[in-house]
């Protein structure tokens, strides 16, 4: 009669081989069934050629962290260039919390956990996410023709035999490369926002030096999804234009509310938008890009085109500062509130880091004929869009430094208040 399995032996059964995949093809599930309806609330259904499936497919792989290449063709005398560099974050924040929360779910009611147990677990994850994105990079692409409508440049194109086509496809070996940095990237991420995900025993010290900071970031950032999911609601309920309103929920949320996150800091960004393209994002924002020459967009100029803006501060003033106390709360009661005060500086400085990296876009498209500039008029265009990078990582460092020292100094008696609503629970976090 075989003996029954060790309890060193019983957590790691519990997440093997079929829970691994099972992690590993949700994720991309629930990021295709975000990317389709968004997709197709954008208007990509209408592509020719049978491009939308794969277009899903595309988004997903960007949303990863994979390199997608634009390519263009419109025959021996004419030229076309594109290219695109843009997160769809409403794909990749879901696709991020389905695979963390998949890889602790086995882990959970643990308090510690060995370095190679969760090593072997990741190692089990990442080897089915590697086949994962080969499929997706084999079958995401496409090359489909250009609608240049009537009129002259119609003509041209017929008399030349230069009628454009556009295309995309994947670098296979980044897109591995990326999405699997993107992988180990919200697998660490996920154990240190975890409040009871379990450590090694080495890191237990990270439950209350950083674990408290980092899961104040992640509702930070959470809190902006749904306050903006709410007015993207709101607003698609009294102005109209739904589809519009479920493109952008479905596809890049994130990239506009944690951008507001940053111009509620103080930060500024620099952008531009011109010709047919544009951005899925408020009126007032494409007003101010709209212009021949770079635009700023700030605080300032928001509210020189709309006095209601100023919103922007009003909610960063209520939400950095409620973060920073529910941090302080979890933390142990030995911390000081200088310790606070750095530890939310250095948490907040690095998630502004983060979002103005992700929030990033530049797209350029252009078609020339017999060397002649780009021509078409409304076939042409160019979006951009960058943050002035150290100045919002500084202002993100002096907030959390505020917020920080600011959220501690109520801790102590809320903590000790809970105790004697309590009896016999211990303040003291390990």
């Amino acid at each position: 009669m075989s003996s029954p399995p060790t309890a060193a032996a019983r957590p790691l059964a519990r997440h093997g081989w079929t829970q691994a995949a099972a992690v590993v093809l949700t994720g991309p599930a629930v990021m295709v069934l975000l990317a389709a309806p968004g997709l197709w609330a954008a208007g990509a259904a209408d592509l020719p050629d049978g491009a939308f499936a794969r277009v899903v497919v595309a988004t997903v792989v960007a949303a990863v962290g994979g390199t997608l290449e634009l390519s263009g063709n419109a025959g021996a005398l004419a030229r076309t260039r594109a290219d695109l560099t843009v997160l769809p974050l409403s794909v990749t924040l879901a696709g991020a919390l389905v695979i963390g929360s998949g890889f602790l779910r086995p882990l959970r009611h643990r308090a510690v956990a060995s370095a190679r147990e969760l090593a072997g677990w990741a190692a089990r994850i990442a080897v089915l996410w590697l086949c994962v994105l080969v499929v997706l990079a084999l079958v995401a692409r496409q090359s489909f023709a250009v609608d240049v409508g009537n009129g002259t440049l119609s003509d041209l194109t017929g008399l030349f035999d230069a009628a454009p086509r556009i295309g995309f496809t994947t670098d296979a070996p980044l897109t591995v490369l990326f999405g699997l940095l993107w992988l180990a990237g919200v697998l660490v991420l996920a154990l240190l926002v975890a409040p009871t995900a379990p450590l090694p025993g080495r890191l237990l010290r990270c439950h209350g030096s950083v674990r408290p900071a980092a899961h104040a970031m992640l509702v930070l950032l959470l809190a902006h999804v749904f306050l903006g999911l709410v007015a993207a609601l709101v607003a698609a309920a009294t102005r109209g234009r739904p589809a519009e309103t479920l493109a952008l929920i479905l596809l890049g949320l994130p990239n506009l509310v944690w951008l507001a996150l940053t111009l509620g800091l103080g930060a500024t960004w620099h952008g531009r938008v011109d010709g047919p393209f544009g951005l899925p994002m408020p009126h007032v924002l494409d007003e101010i890009l709209r212009t021949p020459d770079v635009a700023t967009l700030n605080l300032r100029t928001l509210t020189a085109h709309d006095g209601t803006m100023w919103w922007l501060l009003v909610t960063e003033v209520v939400l950095v500062p409620a973060v920073a106390l529910a941090a302080a709360t979890r933390s142990p009661a030995r911390v000081r509130a200088r310790q606070h005060a750095v530890r939310l500086g250095v948490a907040l400085a690095l998630t502004v880091f983060m979002v103005c990296l992700l929030c990033r876009i530049s797209a350029h498209y252009g078609l020339s004929l017999l060397g002649i500039g780009d021509l078409g008029g409304g076939l042409s265009g160019e979006v951009f869009l960058r943050p002035r990078l150290w100045q919002a990582v500084g202002l993100g460092a002096l907030w959390g430094l505020a917020a920080g020292f600011l959220g501690a100094l109520p801790a102590r008696p809320l903590r000790r208040w809970a105790g004697r609503a309590r009896p016999g629970v211990r303040n003291e976090t390990p």
